[in-house]
């Protein structure tokens, strides 16, 4: 009887996320979609420069440079160009020497229904849209903000994470923003050996862990924070979920609220998820960010 091998971690990314395409959209938003095909066809053998998620995407593959037994990693692209605009970025894909062999080229419409097809855990993009979309079919997305500036150039790759909203449901802080944090912090302790139910972002940590089951806990090349907003008595019932998943987390930082942009600095972190627009903004100053935009405090501006 043969045995499926675990699977892999597979992050779909567009291409605005890898490289810095912020001109070339700017002309298409200014002059259309032929003034950008021109312009691309133009330019097809000029290296585009690396985008915010370029870093991420470089650690993420060289996971699977080493002779660890773990299940690896696969980044695919996902982007709106059609494959002939796409050429440029297949040559600067080629041109990093990145191990990018997938990729679903839609011509302007949305990546959001090859996102089962592709069997993405992640997708990463600058179009919010798209990402609210993969959000709705069950996957984890986020948006990756454009302004960080600080790149983590430690060869282990950090990955901190919002809990509520992003690991979690946000059936939690529901309660928090409907009757305030008196409820919220009864509700939590009253709750706290019943496990969260599962938000976006648990088939990414799932996957995460599986790959660091395969090193010793003190020698893995990744390493995971979650960075909540949440202090005691609300700390419990967070600790008994994950342990009831049976899913590591490295670094564990309850904040009571303060602002999360010191502690993500001190962790080093490559990247960080959260659902509050607010704290994304903040945190991409820094580093690079994802905004997750699901759950109770992205309801008001969803569609």
């Amino acid at each position: 009887m043969t045995t499926s091998s675990p699977k892999s971690l597979v992050v779909a990314i567009s291409s605005r996320a890898l490289f810095d395409l912020d001109s070339t959209h700017q002309i298409y938003e200014e002059q259309g979609l032929q003034a950008y095909m021109d312009y691309q066809r133009e330019r097809e053998d000029e290296i585009l420069q690396p985008g915010v998620a370029f870093p991420l995407v470089t650690k993420l593959l060289g996971l699977n440079a080493d002779d660890m037994d773990h299940p690896g990693v696969e980044v695919l692209l996902l982007s709106r160009n059609s494959a002939d605009t796409g050429l440029r970025i297949f040559n600067s894909i080629e041109h990093y020497d990145l191990n990018i062999e997938r990729a679903v080229f839609t011509n302007g419409a949305s990546p959001a229904n090859y996102i089962e097809p592709v069997g993405a855990d992640l997708f990463l993009s600058a179009n919010a849209e798209d990402v609210r979309k993969v959000l709705m079919a069950g996957y984890a997305a986020a948006t990756i903000l454009p302004q960080a500036t600080r790149e983590n150039r430690s060869g282990q790759l950090r990955i901190a994470f919002d809990g509520d909203a992003v690991i979690f449901s946000d059936e939690a802080e529901r309660v928090y923003k409907t009757q305030g944090l008196a409820a919220f912090s009864s509700s939590e302790r009253e709750a706290a050996m019943k496990p969260l139910r599962a938000g976006p972002f648990k088939a990414v940590l799932e996957a995460i862990h599986r790959i660091q089951s395969a090193y010793p806990a003190d020698e893995t090349p990744i390493r995971t924070a979650l960075v909540t907003a949440r202090s005691a008595p609300a700390h419990k019932r967070v600790i008994m979920t994950l342990r009831a998943w049976g899913i590591r987390i490295d670094e564990s930082m309850f904040l009571g609220g303060r602002d999360k942009a010191a502690f993500l600095r001190a962790f080093g972190a490559d990247i960080f998820f959260d659902d509050q627009q607010l704290h994304c903004e903040a945190a991409s100053r820094i580093i690079a960010t994802g905004h997750v935009p699901h759950g109770v405090a992205n309801e008001s501006t969803d569609d």
